[in-house]
């Protein structure tokens, strides 16, 4: 059983802060500007040998002119529900304020566990003066002042929360689980595509660039499979980022790309596949990541039955060497080939994990090989007696040979395209090492 702990309040108390401190982690973006979280975010933390996921919200706010205001109010609701305890965070320095009180009143209706947590609280003056938030009335705990920033109190908030849980949780919720990512520009439709496909809003969606911000994992099952789907902030040229929002947004992204095992490329039909594009692309390929290509918007493209045909063949001359990338054409807002989508993602998966037996590569390589051997370098010949499939986490070959040393660039690229055409190694890099034999 999930043991999950929301944190919630109103903007810029320091839920952000807290969040990262729970997870020991910086995985929410912190900045003084209010508003900088949105969506919930997610992350695992422990204390006393109890194990429990943390969920960040965005600030609770209503009468502002903020275009994301009945959103991130929705998010916080949803955050509620889910959570076993939840922390009320507020400001020692700001005190009791009109936004508190009136969150406090939302708060009534439920039964869950609700701990006061006064941030910001860095020295006794500022503790003692926490005492003003037992006017709330909503919880049966005693206040607990802390400073989220350098860890003080929280150790005394956690001894209690922790009691709150029926048994010890579960370590790694996510261990073993495909990680699928959804990267892109800004406003191509990745947090639509995650929406569409959980059937609720997890993600805030607007028409505006720079919605997402952190990256958004999600738990999802299809297929009989258990996924980890996250979306990402749409991730522009260096020079066009000027906030510094932006560019902790951008670094989650990519941080998010290492992390995961498949890429799903999204291209805005309507634009084509840009030069960021294959930017990404070649950074996934270099992670050794799987990647696919997901070119949405499809429904805003006029088209006949060689559209489809000419654009892809206009992608894969632009991705060079990297033609084994698989290409799929969505449309979000139509729900046309979301699934299909997904279903390519676990294809490729699958591909990155596929274990050749040895015997059979032989097999097939040797014969291949035979009828084309490496070309002679300076008078010596070199002979490859034997291929085998390295154990590691991405598939890499290793050629046994008498020469490995003055085997040339364009004959490892004749030995990869023989393994791909007889073994499926769609949407993943295959490396080849070649070892003395």
């Amino acid at each position: 059983m999930a043991n999950i702990v929301a944190i919630v309040g109103r903007p810029n108390v320091g839920k952000s802060t807290l969040f990262n401190r729970l997870v020991e982690e910086r995985k929410a973006i912190e900045d003084n500007m209010s508003g900088v979280t949105r969506d919930r975010h997610y992350g695992h933390a422990q204390w006393s040998g109890k194990f429990f996921s943390v969920i960040d919200t965005g600030g609770y706010v209503t009468g502002s002119e903020d275009l994301y205001e009945a959103e991130i109010r929705k998010q916080v609701k949803l955050a509620i529900e889910e959570a076993n305890v939840i922390l009320f965070v507020v400001d020692c320095i700001d005190g009791l304020t009109d936004l508190d009180m009136e969150f406090a009143n939302e708060l009534r209706g439920t039964k869950k566990p609700i701990f006061i947590v006064a941030n910001k609280a860095d020295n006794r003056e500022k503790a003692m003066s926490s005492h003003e938030f037992y006017s709330l009335g909503i919880s049966d705990f005693e206040i607990y002042p802390i400073a989220s920033a350098s860890g003080s109190g929280t150790g005394e908030l956690l001894d209690e929360v922790v009691k709150q849980f029926e048994d010890e949780g579960i370590e790694d919720p996510d261990a073993g689980i495909p990680k699928i990512s959804i990267l892109g520009r800004p406003n191509v439709g990745k947090s639509s595509f995650l929406n569409a496909l959980l059937g609720h809003e997890r993600s805030i969606v607007t028409d505006e660039a720079g919605t997402t911000r952190d990256a958004i994992h999600t738990r999802y099952k299809l297929f009989g499979q258990d996924f980890i789907i996250t979306d990402t902030a749409g991730i522009r040229k260096k020079a066009k980022v000027k906030e510094d929002v932006e560019f902790y947004s951008v670094m989650r992204s990519l941080r998010t790309l290492e992390e995961s095992d498949v890429i799903i490329v999204m291209v805005d039909a309507t634009r084509g596949l840009e030069a960021q594009d294959v930017n990404l692309i070649s950074l996934a390929i270099k992670n050794n990541k799987g990647v696919m290509i997901m070119v949405n918007k499809w429904d805003l493209i006029e088209k006949d039955h060689k559209t489809m045909g000419k654009i892809k063949d206009d992608m894969i001359d632009r991705l060079g060497e990297n033609k084994w990338i698989p290409i799929i054409f969505t449309s979000v807002v139509e729900k046309q080939r979301i699934f299909q989508a997904i279903e390519l993602a676990t294809k490729v998966y699958e591909n990155k994990t596929r274990r050749i037996a040895t015997s059979k590569l032989n097999d097939v390589l040797l014969q291949e090989i035979e009828k084309y051997p490496p070309p002679a370098w300076k008078g010596k010949y070199i002979k490859i007696k034997y291929v085998t499939q390295l154990p590691t986490k991405n598939p890499v070959f290793a050629f046994f040979c008498n020469l490995p040393q003055y085997i040339k660039e364009p004959y490892t690229r004749y030995l990869e395209n023989r393994l791909r055409e007889n073994f499926d190694f769609e949407g993943v890099p295959v490396k080849i090492v070649y070892k003395s034999k």
